[in-house]
């Protein structure tokens, strides 16, 4: 077994997406052959409903995947295809934007007026890119929890961990999305295929990632957002860990606990033209697709 080191640790930075909506972007639109298959990852978190009800209106896909899911408030949604519902805290929604669907997604706070959630954009591959778009919305209660005796709990909610699987099926990116709480002062191991690009979200409480072992076996740590082990100055809200190879992380939680996001996929190591929501191969591409939604045959191709 192999410890996967620390490749770098960086805070999420605000930005502005949709109608006005505040969010921070841990990465996306730079450098994607880093984090491939995955193309961009947002964590929308507010208390200010001025800072998100404007939410994210009729807008296009093409040529890749977007994964939702919701801790806090709900997200109403609705597509060119006449598709819609509601995620509410604790749900998944996994969106197949193949060749092509406008969609609309508007975020509601909960009673205090709390928006809290994630996204995930995954890259298709060449062969899959006009696919046939479709949608796989996953209650919270569906998706399924690992609960060890020290109070550590792993929600799957994609992929197959130690056997327990997620309802969500037939991704391309091959992927493991991992919701994961460590109580306090505990260190804990959590096993990621060595094929797989692999990094960690931090989202509550603060931590040290193990980074290598020295040569008598001792974890030399890393913390999150730091520089040296010290347990009273770790930090780790909105930090985004990137992970070298190796099948293992190992974590030490610090005095409150931490928890954290742990995705994984499997690279898919092809060009990549991005235009805004809208990632092809090639510019070609990139042009036949902008000349489709001006003529309105965006959605017509290939449904």
């Amino acid at each position: 077994m192999s410890i996967r080191p620390v490749i770098s640790s960086t805070a999420s930075q605000p930005t502005m997406e949709g109608a006005g909506v505040k969010l921070h972007r841990a990465f996306g639109f730079r450098e994607p052959d880093k984090f491939d298959p995955f193309l961009l990852f947002d964590d929308f978190r507010n208390e200010n409903p001025a800072d998100y009800q404007a939410g994210f209106p009729w807008h296009p896909h093409r040529g890749i995947e977007t994964i939702t899911y919701v801790l806090s408030g709900t997200v109403d949604h609705g597509d060119s295809l006449g598709n819609t519902g509601s995620l509410g805290a604790g749900d998944l929604q996994w969106m197949t934007a193949g060749s092509g669907i406008l969609h609309q997604e508007m975020p509601q706070g909960n009673e205090q007026g709390q928006m809290h959630g994630f996204q995930l954009w995954a890259n298709l591959p060449g062969a899959l890119k006009m696919t046939t778009p479709r949608y796989q919305d996953i209650k919270g209660a569906d998706l399924p929890v690992l609960a060890d005796d020290d109070g550590t709990a792993i929600k799957v909610i994609i992929g197959n961990y130690k056997g327990v699987a997620s309802p969500v099926d037939g991704i391309a990116a091959d992927p493991q999305y991992l919701d994961i709480s460590v109580p306090a002062n505990k260190r804990k191991t959590f096993t990621v295929d060595t094929y797989r690009h692999a990094f960690a979200y931090v989202f509550e409480g603060a931590g040290a990632f193990a980074a290598a072992s020295d040569p008598n076996g001792v974890l030399v740590e890393k913390s999150i957002g730091a520089h040296e082990v010290n347990l009273r100055d770790l930090s780790g809200d909105r930090t985004l860990v990137q992970f070298g190879s190796g099948n293992e992380v190992t974590v030490q939680a610090g005095p409150q606990g931490i928890r954290f996001l742990l995705i994984s996929g499997a690279p898919i190591q092809e060009p990549i033209a991005w235009h805004g929501p809208i990632v092809m191969n090639t510019q070609d591409e990139i042009r036949q697709a902008i000349s489709d939604l001006k003529n309105d045959r965006f959605i017509a191709v290939n449904h």
